[in-house]
């Protein structure tokens, strides 16, 4: 049976890619998970691996063909990558068990695809060690990208026979992390060349510019010619150092000169702890979510000229609504009705009015956002992240809150994708929830604002010329100075503050 070899998804808005090299011909035996054929987009290369165990049949696509999202590579003729041995004579002793292993190929566990632009992950934790019977689909590993944290299941029921990665390491999609012999009591080898083997990976992998034979992809070729450059002026990301377009893009923005490194983070000297603090002192390695994170925040304060205007909102009028129909609502919806539904579609309908907060800068061009596609901060035990509300401006309060909820969930167990993360034009913050009275949000690049929600608290405020106590709560919009004037900034404000205290507004579209 021939089993065919199709172009995987690459990631959001990309939609075709060039082949790069062939790993094989056809004729030649392949395993499953192996790879065949390595793609180039203009922001990453992607190792296409083998679908099922057999002999190539054929490659439809040749070298440098340029080729869409699911079509036809090649096919496998299933089976034929190897003949089945010859039956043991009746008078021969039963086979040993490591003759068996030889005949159960192990199966190597690479890699995944992590999404467009993510190029490298790094390893995490180790669920499992050399020796150990797992079950398809336990997890083995998890990998840490700059995104997000993503577990890495067993493809078969078998032994874990090398570990080819040690934690920490920096891999790349398509990188062997290690290998299982399917089957039960399967032998196990030596882990030792498997810990030498992945200690030197990891150097290699942390060198910040290693040189490559790879010429740069077409793409980026192009892209230098353009711009007067050589590749030896370019870090690549791509495999085996190879320069692609993103890397180019990336190079010029940052002016391809030593300015940019001398404005990086300065390395502070550690002050030196006395002999009996140091014993209390714990080395904890940072995650690349929280490098990353650390990273963009920093960006965002160095590019943007970021401000922040501040309002209060009375939440009397949505707390009395909710407390009215919560019950009703959760009935019919299936969702409990919170807070963040009303926010995000009072933001929704400011940023109809004022669609520069939903724009951002690109270069010398103002790109205006006809779509909303919220953000919502979700703090996790892993770093802070921000999974997309789609078309919220299209969607009503419960179909709002029901997205939000599984985005929560995602977030939480860390099942978050890329598409969830990414696109979107406006965020919102909630540090109400772990008690902020106020803070001043950070933008969340290259948006040009974020909404900070706060506690709700009450206290005495004036009201048609007495003092009332009402639940109130601080609201702060950071938003980019270069894009957003400052009129334009505290009118959103005032809109959003005027669809809470009134929500009716929300319902008849004013």
């Amino acid at each position: 049976m021939a089993t065919e070899i199709r172009v995987p998804t690459l990631g959001e808005s990309v939609t075709e890619a060039t082949i790069a090299q062939w790993f094989k011909k056809p004729g030649d035996a392949v395993s499953a998970d192996e790879p065949l054929v390595e793609l180039e987009t203009d922001k990453v290369t992607v190792e296409v691996p083998a679908p099922a165990a057999g002999t190539l049949e054929n490659i439809v696509v040749k070298e440098g063909d340029t080729v869409e999202v699911g079509a036809l590579l090649g096919a496998i003729l299933e089976g034929a990558a190897a003949a089945a041995p010859a039956p043991a004579k009746k008078e021969e002793a039963a086979p040993s068990s490591s003759d068996a292993l030889k005949s159960a190929e192990p199966v190597s566990v690479v890699v995944p695809s992590a999404g467009e632009s993510v190029t490298e992950a790094e390893v995490g934790e180790w669920f499992v060690k050399v020796g150990d019977a797992v079950k398809a689909d336990d997890t083995l590993v998890e990998l840490e990208t700059d995104k997000a944290a993503q577990e890495v299941p067993s493809p078969v029921a078998g032994t874990v026979i090398e570990i080819a990665q040690a934690t920490g390491s920096t891999v790349e999609p398509g990188n062997l992390l290690c290998k299982i012999a399917p089957g039960e009591g399967a032998a196990v080898s030596t882990p030792a060349p498997a810990a030498a083997a992945a200690a030197p990976a990891q150097p290699a992998a942390s060198s910040p510019a290693p040189s490559t034979s790879m010429p740069p992809a077409p793409s980026a070729s192009k892209m230098l010619a353009e711009k007067g450059l050589s590749p030896d002026q370019v870090a690549g990301s791509g495999k085996r150092g190879q320069v692609l377009k993103g890397d180019v893009i990336a190079a010029v923005a940052s002016g391809i000169s030593a300015a940019p490194a001398a404005q990086a983070a300065p390395v502070v000297a550690r002050a030196p702890s006395s002999p009996e603090d140091e014993v209390r002192e714990e080395r904890v390695r940072m995650t690349k979510l929280r490098q990353t994170i650390a990273r963009r925040l920093k960006d965002a304060q160095n590019t943007a000229a970021m401000l922040t205007t501040y309002n209060e909102v009375d939440m009397k009028p949505v707390m009395d609504l909710r407390k009215q129909y919560k019950d009703i609502f959760e009935k019919k919806h299936g969702v409990k009705l919170g807070f963040m539904g009303f926010f995000t579609k009072a933001v929704t309908h400011a940023l109809k009015e004022i669609p520069a907060v939903n724009a951002e800068i690109d270069g010398t061009d103002i790109i205006y956002k006809n779509y909303a596609h919220i953000g919502v901060a979700v703090g996790t035990d892993k770093g802070l992240v921000v999974p997309i509300v789609r078309d919220a401006d299209q969607m009503s309060i419960a179909e709002i809150e029901k997205e939000i909820g599984n985005l929560g969930r995602k977030a939480r167990d860390g099942k978050l994708g890329m598409a969830d993360m990414q696109g979107g034009t406006f965020t919102i913050s909630n540090g109400g929830v772990y008690g902020s009275l106020m803070s001043s949000p950070i933008l969340n690049a290259p948006q040009s604002g974020i909404l900070g929600m706060h506690k709700i608290q009450e206290r005495p405020v004036a009201m048609n010329g007495q003092v009332v106590i009402r639940p109130m709560m601080y609201l702060a919009l950071s938003y980019d100075h270069r894009i957003v004037d400052g009129k334009e900034a505290v009118t959103f404000l005032v809109r959003v503050k005027e669809s809470l205290e009134d929500p009716q507004r929300l319902v008849l579209d004013l």
